[in-house]
């Protein structure tokens, strides 16, 4: 799942990509890497970052997704939308995405519905509260069992509007409310959320804890870090792994499938 952040303000690319038309070519670009998913994204979720509005956050999606639909089709790569909004996501549904990203795990009132109302599937996260303060002072007494429960209870909520099982996939959240330690332990755990039986999405992608694995290295500095998670958690149960750098990602999981004799 390749990373498009049509955002001024994310963590790791905020501005990049914010012109419609250069995000447009790096979505195409990815695709061309071998990215599987493209994921369009309008409002920033790192650590202390506010909402945008409804409005806001579908200016900045939109059009992006209209051409990428097209652009894309040819190789047939499907768009996502990562958001938490009912509203953005029922457009962006409309405009040819085909799966919603949700970084809060389907909380807001509407979401499930939005989906169960569509062909679409749905990725439900953890995260510990909201962006603005999911990293101040995160607690856990077991982090894999607490997220696990969580992931468990939202598939719950999403049968039972009326999703079936087919459609969904679940992400233990890297790095959104946990710390240094809570990120390593799901990563060392990462088959314990295959057992709920639906595909895993992880996002290891130049975050934080990456960076203190390395000897605090600035974000620009973390890919071969990036890419040793994404291997590690790839060999041992995880579907999708969300990254900004396609090309060598995809290219180190390949080796990783034709060790394990898998495709």
């Amino acid at each position: 799942m390749g990373v498009l952040n049509v955002t001024p303000d994310s963590f790791s690319d905020g501005g990049r990509f914010l012109d419609h038309e250069a995000a447009v070519g790096h979505g195409v670009a990815m695709a061309d890497e071998g990215a599987a998913i493209v994921d369009v994204g309008g409002e920033s979720t790192r650590p202390g970052s506010d909402q945008v509005t409804v409005e806001e956050e579908l200016s900045r999606v939109l059009p992006v997704i209209k051409r990428l639909a097209a652009e894309v089709a040819s190789v047939d790569v499907p768009i996502s939308i990562d958001t938490r909004k009912p509203e953005v996501a029922r457009a962006a549904l409309d405009a040819g995405a085909v799966v919603v990203n949700d970084v809060s795990g389907a909380r807001e009132p509407g979401m499930l519905e939005v989906v169960a109302g569509s062909d679409a599937g749905l990725v439900l996260m953890h995260m510990l509260g909201e962006p603005k303060t999911m990293q101040v002072e995160p607690r856990y007494d077991d982090v894999v069992r607490q997220v696990h429960d969580y992931l468990a209870g939202r598939l719950q909520a999403a049968e039972a509007a009326g999703i079936d099982r087919d459609r969904l996939a679940v992400d233990p959240g890297l790095g959104f409310g946990k710390t240094y330690e809570d990120n390593l332990e799901l990563m060392r755990n990462v088959e314990a959320f295959a057992g709920l039986g639906v595909p895993v999405v992880v996002g290891p992608s130049r975050k934080s804890f990456i960076g203190t694995a390395l000897g605090d290295a600035p974000v620009e500095g973390r890919l071969e870090g990036t890419i040793g998670a994404a291997a590690w958690m790839a060999g041992r149960g995880a579907h999708v792994v969300r990254v900004h750098e396609v090309g060598p990602v995809v290219r180190a999981l390949r080796v990783v499938d034709a060790i394990r004799g898998s495709r």
